[in-house]
């Protein structure tokens, strides 16, 4: 698997796993336990913010593939040089 969909893999779980951790802020804030909700909640902000680190990195990745893509060889050796003749 490349690095590119390694992290959005990672994005995905984490995600899932914040959307998790929500629902059960939700029940125990619903129950008033707020200590065990905080809890929760703060677990969802954590895997929320990894989620967005993963993304951030796959786009990043992604971009530089299609950069590398799309400009020509010519471009990326840079400007031609002159003979010493």
């Amino acid at each position: 698997m490349s690095k590119t969909w390694e992290h959005y893999h990672h994005a995905a779980r984490h995600h899932e796993q914040a959307a998790y951790h929500h629902q059960e802020a939700a029940k125990y804030d619903q129950a008033e336990e707020h200590e065990k909700a905080a809890h929760h909640a703060y677990l969802a902000h954590g895997h929320s913010q990894h989620a967005v680190h993963h993304e951030a990195e796959a786009a990043k990745l992604h971009a530089e593939q299609c950069t590398s893509l799309v400009t020509p060889k010519s471009a990326q050796a840079g400007p031609p040089q002159k003979s010493a003749a």
